[in-house]
């Protein structure tokens, strides 16, 4: 066996690391900058830090923000409006539950906290719903109905056909007219910022439009029966075709020369985000066509999740590359995933971006 050599790591070009000095640090953006010398997942909040400036600062990157899990129950709902407003985003996909619990937000009402070991069938008999270690009333969720059919009532899709990002724009416009509050689909409608629910029945705003679809069906077979079969109930159809957000999607990421994805959590937005350089490609070898190939440049991910539990849906940065997603980091891609809560790391980091970019 060859004697083991004590080598300085500086000679193999190595990064030394330094000690974290909070005497030393004077605000968001220096603690995560001084973070990124230190380890675990310190340095990895440091170097997303660093990929968010270059990809906000890039003026030919659009970004793509998904999100999933209970953001705007969880308060975070303000963030996602300053991205928005600040036009750091081009793009929101996410899921239908989160942007219907952020309409809570928009049209003045509240969220409460509550004791995750409280007796939830108690819960149930007051109303309130329970999300982790917050409450969502279901009388605010009664007024959010109010709202989605009072849209419905109002506008007319083009072509009689909704779809999740028309939904969204009709929707912020309305909440932008009532003015009781900021709100993400307000935002993004004053932005011009589409918002898509790739599963918009997997929400209360996706079961608000089913059941507005219901009412009308039942009011034009003249509306007095108390008792209807649901054979004959669940027959009514909404006009709504997910398949126009999916091509308003490819329209928007193939006008863009570079692309960015801020993504919180995983889930079915992250997913359905990312599969559009797939599709690009199956879409060019099945019809025979020259397309362009679009890959991601940047990305930037908070979830806790490891990759074995399957909820990054589309998991790491690296095995994205295999499935023709992202660029190569050795072809110019920059990517960080924080693995924490983020609830924690993202209010942070967003802070630590907006002291940058303001200076």
């Amino acid at each position: 066996m060859s004697p083991r050599e004590l080598r300085d790591g500086r000679i193999d070009g190595l990064t030394p690391l330094t000690s974290l000095d909070l005497n030393a640090v004077n605000s968001f953006a220096g603690l995560a900058r001084a973070m990124a010398s230190t380890s675990f997942g310190g340095r990895r909040l440091g170097q997303a830090l660093d990929v968010c400036l270059a990809m906000f600062r890039d003026p030919d990157c659009k970004v793509v923000m998904t999100l999933s899990g209970a953001m705007t129950v969880a308060k975070q709902g303000r963030i996602i409006c300053e991205m928005i407003d600040r036009g750091l985003v081009q793009a929101v996909v996410a899921t239908g539950a989160l942007m219907a619990h952020g309409l809570t937000e928009s049209i003045g009402l509240t969220h409460y906290a509550i004791d995750p070991d409280s007796d939830d069938k108690e819960l149930f008999l007051k109303g309130y719903n329970r999300v982790y270690d917050t409450l969502e009333l279901e009388a605010n969720l009664n007024d959010v109905c109010e709202v989605v059919a009072d849209v419905l009532e109002k506008c007319q899709p083009e072509q009689g056909v909704w779809s999740s990002a028309r939904f969204c724009r009709a929707v912020g416009e309305e909440l932008d007219r009532r003015d009781q509050g900021p709100g993400i689909l307000r935002s993004a409608w004053l932005k011009k910022v589409p918002v898509f629910i790739p599963a918009f029945t997997d929400s209360e705003m996706g079961l608000d439009f089913s059941t507005f679809t219901m009412k009308r069906a039942l009011a034009q077979k003249g509306g007095t029966r108390k008792t209807v079969s649901p054979q004959e109930l669940f027959t009514a159809i909404p006009p709504y075709n997910p398949f126009l957000d999916l091509q308003e999607y490819a329209r928007f990421v193939g006008a863009a020369s570079t692309l960015g994805i801020f993504t919180v959590g995983g889930g079915v937005p992250r997913n359905w985000a990312q599969q559009v350089a797939p599709y690009y490609d199956i879409t060019a070898d099945r019809l025979n066509l020259e397309l362009p190939a679009p890959r991601f440049k940047y990305g930037v991910r908070l979830c806790p999740e490891p990759v074995y539990w399957g909820g990054l849906s589309g998991c790491t940065y690296s095995e994205g590359v295999s499935w023709g997603k992202f660029i190569a980091p050795e072809d110019g891609g920059r990517y960080a995933e924080v693995l924490a809560d983020a609830t924690v790391v993202w209010p942070l980091l967003m802070k630590a971006v907006f002291e940058e970019l303001d200076t």
